[in-house]
């Protein structure tokens, strides 16, 4: 990950990061509530192969649920502070989605998800990835889970609580934010 500050020669509104997002479609670039540009490497073999049973298991629970929309790791939001940020993963329930006018579903949708997924890759920043699932519990999500397959931890993040820190779990419950949503992890920790 690069973090670039372009101020003052360059201050990344909505439309030049757009811009700049369609420009470049191979790079993986989300903008910091402070402004700043961050480039992203694409994920390794074994990080994309866990990412997509995770996120296999979701669309197949949304799937089933019809309760709401999940998006995946290409897809960006624009949250309340001002970020534009791309979760490996992330859900939204139907209600706060069709609230969106059609433009805005268009764009980098002016929301923050219900639900949010990080998978740590190993050139990830544990505390890095911390504060970005932070800033999505500040900014309206109401469950986030980070994932660390090499340390074979699972921190979750709920509103209001302390961060929940579980080692090996095999199951992950989205209860209630996700009803009824089991996700195996057994790929994830092999």
């Amino acid at each position: 990950m690069i973090a670039l500050n372009l101020h003052p020669a360059l201050q990344l509104t909505d439309e030049v990061f757009e811009q700049l997002c369609r420009q470049n479609p191979d790079l993986r670039l989300e903008r910091t509530a402070q402004g700043e540009l961050i480039a992203m490497a694409p994920a390794g073999s074994e990080t994309g192969y866990r990412n997509a049973d995770l996120l296999g298991q979701l669309w197949q629970w949304n799937r089933q649920m019809r309760l709401g929309l999940v998006f995946d790791s290409s897809t960006g939001f624009t949250l309340p502070n001002g970020a534009i940020r791309s979760p490996d993963a992330a859900w939204i329930a139907k209600s706060r989605w069709d609230r969106l006018t059609p433009e805005q579903r268009r764009k980098f949708a002016p929301l923050c998800p219900d639900f949010v997924l990080e998978l740590k890759s190993p050139t990830d920043d544990l505390a890095t990835l911390q504060a970005k699932l932070q800033e999505y519990i500040d900014n309206g999500a109401q469950l986030g889970w980070l994932i660390d397959p090499d340390a074979q931890q699972v921190y979750c993040y709920r509103p209001g609580q302390a961060v929940q820190s579980l080692e090996r779990p095999a199951t992950l419950s989205g209860d209630p934010v996700l009803p009824n949503c089991v996700m195996d992890l057994t790929l994830t920790w092999t």
